[in-house]
């Protein structure tokens, strides 16, 4: 074997074998060239035009992954301009121009969650587990007696990319101030309890109980118990009942507070 090792080798056979390698790699980088070329989808410019003038948030308000995804949905007409909270109306105005679309400024808006139990609303049992309202919802709807109390476990201030969401109290609270109204914690939110209202609203709902006044009494103290004070004592006539729950006309609402006044469960929140 030691004989077979100290061998000379053969200069001719190496410089075959390293030919027909080199012939090889020659021949498959033409073929991959040639395939990406063939292959090559050019992107529409009007992709990086549109990405440049989003607010670049990646917070996934929209529904879509990230700004990028966003930008190229808007430009093939899967996505509309006004699915993004976060970008200011005068950058949608040009992305409108750029697409060739007419816009017109929608109100600004933030998000409130319609609830207010937290430590004041009644446990069915203490949860233990990963943490996450997405987590905890999945056994037995979450550990609150009443089925559309706040869980407080964060799942919406984790997915704020403005830090504009704390839980306070056992239940999470918006930061007008820091919202962007980009719509990410209402579709992390499992028992949909955040909703946008105008920028302008001077009151809100802190509740999302559709249950009888009877059956909220034993779940939670501060629930609303769909008593109708604020709806009869509404100057304006801007709230209504519906489902047990008050309703507020925002065109209407004047912001007198007449109704946190009247309210004896204290459910409607002055912001």
């Amino acid at each position: 074997m030691l004989y077979n090792l100290l061998r000379p080798i053969n200069v001719d056979s190496l410089l075959t074998v390293l030919l027909i390698v080199a012939v090889v790699a020659i021949i498959f980088a033409i073929l991959i060239v040639t395939v990406s070329k063939l292959c090559f989808v050019k992107e529409d410019e009007r992709i990086q035009s549109v990405s440049e003038h989003l607010a670049g948030a990646n917070c996934g308000g929209c529904g879509y992954a990230g700004c990028a995804d966003y930008a190229k949905a808007l430009v093939e007409g899967k996505a509309t301009i006004n699915d993004c909270g976060a970008t200011s109306n005068e950058d949608k105005e040009f992305i409108a121009g750029v697409l060739g679309l007419e816009y017109s400024a929608s109100a600004k808006v933030f998000a409130v969650v319609k609830c207010a139990g937290g430590n004041n609303a009644k446990n069915k049992f203490d949860y233990v587990g990963n943490k996450g309202c997405d987590y905890q919802s999945v056994y037995m709807g979450g550990k609150k007696v009443c089925p559309e109390g706040c869980l407080g476990d964060g799942t919406c201030a984790l997915a704020c990319t403005n830090n504009g969401i704390s839980v306070k109290n056992g239940v999470a609270c918006t930061d007008k101030e820091l919202c962007t109204a980009c719509g990410a914690c209402i579709r992390k939110c499992p028992k949909q309890l955040i909703e946008l209202i105008p920028a302008t609203a001077k009151i809100y709902v802190a509740c999302s109980t559709k249950c009888r006044g009877k059956d909220v009494m034993g779940a939670c103290t501060v629930g609303c118990i769909g008593c109708g004070l604020c709806a009869k004592n509404c100057p304006e006539n801007a709230i209504s009942m519906v489902n047990n729950l008050p309703v507020i006309d925002y065109d209407k609402c004047s912001g007198c507070l007449t109704c946190v006044a009247k309210c004896p469960r204290k459910t409607i929140k002055e912001i």
